[in-house]
């Protein structure tokens, strides 16, 4: 299997029931975590496998299972939440999983859940996933009709209940411990850490969350083992595929699941057809909004967390966003600060108060009205609201954009302040640019 993720995902999308999923090798990882592995094997082996996290941090799965209390004195009640909010710009990847193949969703929930000794578990959902949502629901009310959910699953001892519950939605919940209070039905804002929720999370239990495309290769982990799933990256120390998406004037923009490392160049010109005609390429964003521009020099590298981190990015959900030669970049920097600004919890006052400025800022420089003195204000909130700084993630992940933007591109800020406009919106500035 060079696709497991995707394997059994048809063209029209149409998902595979139950009876066409165990066909097709699905609940085999179940019956064989259950019946011939004990949870710490389970554990050991997806820690072997190098296995990542694929929502954008790339924490080691593994290790974060690890830190799960244990023993007669742990909690007897944990909990397993998968990350399925996915409001990440230009993010699309956990959609096609959870539309084209829910029962790949719910088996890794299930022999995940075995691993960490978690009885319940949380489908954390954006409101707007409509048809996942249904096709989620349906599929685990065909596995609890089966044996695969519910008390003494396959005569195992062990129990668990899963639950979809729907988000009214909002970019921090991206955040585990705010996603967590928007579980409990509070505000959603980030927790103070430590204690970390995988000893102390949901209502007080320690918790496990994931992001969907992380857990999804949990059981192909367990069927075809450690050395197989490393075999599968394209970089040495990788583990795996990893769906990789293209947006932006590109001829074919999609998504794929490819070896882990994939070089960006590949990802852009072989699989997304490069630009459409007239178009050039200047710049990208390797994994959504909150990672910094790469150029043309960076074409070649490794689209994996080694490669992009040096680079001065981060590969984070893989998810590429293709910058032309016609955009305007302070338009875009402005349309990226604003997104951020609106979705700040307003818990700490870097973030509530300097990303509103830093906005009107680029929208000053961007309609012909800024002065010199903006950059160095600029410049300012990208080390002030930079890593350390903050309460959470929220706002240095909005200034890695935007510090990487006049690190590749001051000259196109310049020219806005010089020109008193922006040289983007003629067809005379379009075609020199």
């Amino acid at each position: 299997m060079e696709t497991p993720l995707t394997q059994n995902i048809r063209p029209d999308r149409e998902p595979l029931d139950l009876t066409g999923y165990e066909r097709a090798g699905g609940y085999q990882a179940l019956r064989k975590a259950l019946t011939d592995l004990s949870p710490q094997q389970v554990m050991d082996e997806v820690s072997a496998s190098n296995l990542r996290g694929r929502g954008g941090a790339g924490f080691p799965t593994g290790k974060k299972w690890s830190f799960v209390p244990r023993g007669e004195d742990a909690p007897a009640r944990k909990y397993l939440v998968v990350n399925a909010d996915e409001m990440e710009p230009g993010t699309f990847k956990d959609r096609l999983l959870l539309e084209g193949d829910p029962h790949q969703m719910i088996e890794a929930m299930i022999v995940s859940a075995y691993a960490i000794g978690a009885d319940t578990g949380y489908l954390f959902m954006r409101g707007e996933y409509t048809l996942a949502e249904q096709r989620l629901q349906r599929a685990i009310d065909e596995a609890r009709e089966k044996g695969y959910l519910g008390a003494n699953i396959l005569d195992s001892g062990f129990s668990l209940e899963i639950y979809v519950h729907t988000s009214a939605g909002r970019y921090l919940c991206g955040e585990e411990t705010a996603l967590l209070n928007a579980l409990e039905g509070k505000r959603a804002i980030p927790r103070h850490k430590p204690p970390f929720p995988q000893v102390s999370g949901l209502w007080g239990r320690p918790t496990v969350v994931n992001n969907v495309e992380t857990l999804c290769n949990v059981q192909h982990i367990i069927n075809c083992g450690a050395d197989w799933f490393k075999r599968l990256a394209a970089t040495e120390g990788g583990g795996g595929t990893k769906l990789y998406g293209a947006s932006g004037r590109v001829r074919n923009p999609g998504c794929w699941e490819l070896p882990l490392g994939t070089p960006l160049r590949a990802i852009i010109e072989e699989h997304a057809g490069g630009l459409l005609d007239g178009y050039h390429f200047r710049s990208c964003l390797p994994g959504g909004a909150s990672t910094g521009f790469l150029t043309a020099e960076h074409l070649d590298l490794a689209m994996d967390y080694e490669a992009i981190g040096a680079a001065g990015s981060r590969l984070g959900t893989g998810c590429v966003t293709v910058i032309d030669d016609r955009v305007c970049m302070v338009a875009l920097m402005h349309n990226l600060e604003h997104f951020f600004a609106q979705e700040s919890c307003g818990w700490c006052t870097p973030c509530r108060d300097g990303l509103p400025w830093t906005k009107r800022l680029l929208g000053a420089i961007e309609a012909g009205k800024g002065e010199p003195r903006d950059l160095e204000l600029l410049e300012m909130h990208c080390q002030f609201l930079g890593p350390g700084k903050t309460f959470c993630a929220h706002a240095p992940g909005a200034m890695m954009p935007l510090e990487t933007a006049l690190m590749h591109f001051r000259e196109d800020f310049e020219r806005h302040i010089e020109e008193q406009r922006c040289p983007w919106r003629d067809a005379a500035g379009r075609s020199a640019a």
